[in-house]
């Protein structure tokens, strides 16, 4: 019958549908009768993506030209839209390239330091430094940095129990660098012994707001060591230990 047949074709259509719909899709029909037809539909789709790619400068303008050739002749690309693209393209290639210097002149500045850091072995380094190290018969030389002018800067000297075994007046200063010198006696007038200490200051007029004055102590620069990542570059000072470069103040001989 007339009938069947055209439901056959029908159910091949549907097959259709759902093979695009679903990834596989079969329909089939019969129909008998004095006039008889055949209707049959059948589809296989198989669809995925597999794996990933990362597009670079030529690529993406590969694609721009393919969006040209392609282009709905009755509804065109916007040309606002295709120069906003290459924009786009031309500012990421920018800043591509832009890493890569900054990236070459990182590596380049950092031998230019280790070549001049490697010049100051062996002469006297100010350096920051809440310690120093008395040896038996040496004395301790540094600085203290005072953020404001003050009339009165006192530097402590204390052990490794806390104790102060000295406190060295070094009168009014102005904001910059004072510089001390202790001669490794204990306030009694005898010698302290050869240890690390912990120095402190304490000036008038000190605040929060104003801030803690900070030491500084002289030692000889015994190596240098180029860090790993972003550890930097350090020295190895004498009776200081190892010490950020960052915190070199002075360099005498």
């Amino acid at each position: 019958m007339v009938i069947n047949a055209t439901q056959g074709a029908a159910n091949g259509v549907a097959g259709t549908a759902a093979a695009a719909t679903t990834g596989t899709g079969t329909g089939t029909a019969t129909g008998t009768g004095s006039t008889s037809a055949t209707g049959s539909g059948s589809s296989t789709g198989t669809g995925g993506i597999t794996g990933a790619a990362t597009l670079g400068g030529t690529d993406f303008l590969t694609l721009m030209l393919a969006q040209l050739k392609n282009q709905d002749p009755t509804s065109p690309v916007d040309s606002n839209t295709f120069l906003t693209q290459l924009a786009q393209l031309s500012e990421v290639q920018g800043i591509t390239q832009l890493n890569t210097s900054f990236s070459t002149l990182s590596s380049s500045l950092s031998a230019n330091q280790a070549l001049q850091a490697s010049s100051l072995l062996g002469h006297q380094a100010l350096v920051t430094s809440a310690t120093a190290q008395l040896t038996a018969v040496g004395t301790v030389t540094g600085a203290v940095s005072v953020p404001q002018t003050t009339s009165s800067v006192v530097l402590s000297v204390a052990d490794s129990t806390g104790n102060v075994v000295r406190q060295i007046p070094l009168g009014a200063q102005a904001a910059g660098l004072a510089n001390f010198s202790w001669d490794g006696k204990e306030t009694s007038g005898s010698q302290a012994p050869a240890a690390t200490y912990t120095l402190s200051v304490a000036y008038a007029g000190q605040t929060q707001t104003s801030g803690a004055a900070t030491t500084l102590v002289n030692g000889t620069v015994e190596s240098v060591s180029m860090g790993a990542g972003s550890a930097g570059m350090t020295l190895n000072v004498a009776g200081v230990g190892s010490v950020a470069f960052s915190s070199l103040q002075q360099i005498s001989n």
